[in-house]
């Protein structure tokens, strides 16, 4: 139970604030989507803040994953531990539970769990982003190609990577009708 708690613990720090402070740009909770992630941050500020909010939030909760590894708990227990830190950036308390979408964190997660499926799913999102300049879109196929990977490369854990699968499905859930609709925003190209 502790290394669950530490996950969530570790999940909840929305390392985009602390990137916008120390930038001294506005949070980004008030402006574009209003999400603290990587993709608003890339909107708004543009890669180099965009890519330390992408570092810090894969990076946060790999020390409480590593730790229920290293300690040989059985898979599930690990994917509780990752599901924790999911919820922990998703839900964070001290933000009166409003948080990111969780992509960046399950790739940390995942990279610690099972290293071959985050780096097909980090992949499929770049193209997907790439060709589709949607955040959203690109996440919700990362998303479901994570599962289908982790049957071929690692099936042990395709209930743990199915879980997360569908934490970042539900946490995208209103994106959805934002693509149908047309409305969702897109990244620019930049030249």
């Amino acid at each position: 139970m502790l290394w669950v708690i530490v996950g969530y613990l570790s999940g909840s720090w929305l390392s985009s604030l602390s990137v916008c402070r120390l930038a001294s740009v506005a949070d980004p909770r008030g402006r574009g989507s209003c999400n603290p992630g990587f993709s608003n941050v890339l909107r708004l500020y543009g890669p180099k803040l965009a890519g330390l909010t992408l570092l810090l939030d894969a990076a946060k909760g790999m020390p409480a994953v590593l730790g229920a590894k290293a300690l040989g708990y059985p898979v599930w227990l690990q994917g509780l531990v990752g599901l924790a830190v999911l919820l922990g950036h998703s839900y964070p308390l001290w933000h009166g539970f409003r948080g990111g979408k969780a992509v960046a964190s399950a790739f940390g997660v995942l990279l610690v769990l099972t290293p071959g499926v985050a780096l097909i799913s980090a992949a499929v999102w770049a193209l997907c982003a790439w060709q589709l300049r949607m955040a959203a879109l690109a996440s919700l196929l990362s998303a479901l190609t994570a599962p289908l990977m982790c049957i071929w490369l690692d099936p042990a854990y395709v209930p743990v990577v199915g879980a997360f699968s569908l934490m970042v499905l539900a946490r995208h859930w209103a994106s959805l009708r934002h693509i149908r609709r047309g409305e969702e925003a897109r990244f620019k190209r930049r030249r």
